[in-house]
C-alpha cells in the first residue's frame, strides 16, 4: 500500500486544523485534527529520516501553528493557513520526504 508523504500529512493537519476549527466553530476540535496531522507526520518522519529531523520538523509544525496567527493580520488567514502549511510541506519533503523511494 502507498504511504502519504508527510508532507502531505502536515500540511493536511494545519490546513484541516484551521478549516474544520473556522468551519464547525469548536475551536478544540480543529485542535484535535492539528494535534493528530503533528503526530501522524512525526511519527513518518522519525520512521524515515531518525529523532533529530523529527524533532526539528515538528518544532516548523508549531512554529508553522503559531506563526500564522501574527501572519493572518497581515495577510489574512486562509492566505497565511495555506503559506505556512507549505512552508512545513516543503522543509518535510527536503529533509524526510525525499528520501522515500
Amino acid at each position: 500500500m502507498a504511504r502519504i508523504p508527510g508532507a502531505v500529512v502536515a500540511a493536511g493537519g494545519l490546513v484541516g486544523g484551521y478549516a474544520t476549527a473556522r468551519f464547525t466553530k469548536k475551536r478544540p476540535l480543529g485542535g484535535a485534527v492539528l494535534a493528530a496531522g503533528g503526530v501522524a507526520a512525526a511519527r513518518q518522519w522519525r520512521e524515515s529520516a531518525g529523532n533529530k529531523t523529527a524533532a526539528a520538523l515538528s518544532a516548523a509544525y508549531l512554529a508553522g501553528f503559531g506563526g500564522s496567527h501574527p501572519l493572518a493580520k497581515k495577510v489574512g488567514a486562509w492566505p497565511a493557513v495555506l503559506g505556512v502549511a507549505g512552508g512545513v510541506a516543503l522543509a518535510s519533503w527536503a529533509l524526510a520526504d525525499r528520501r522515500q523511494g
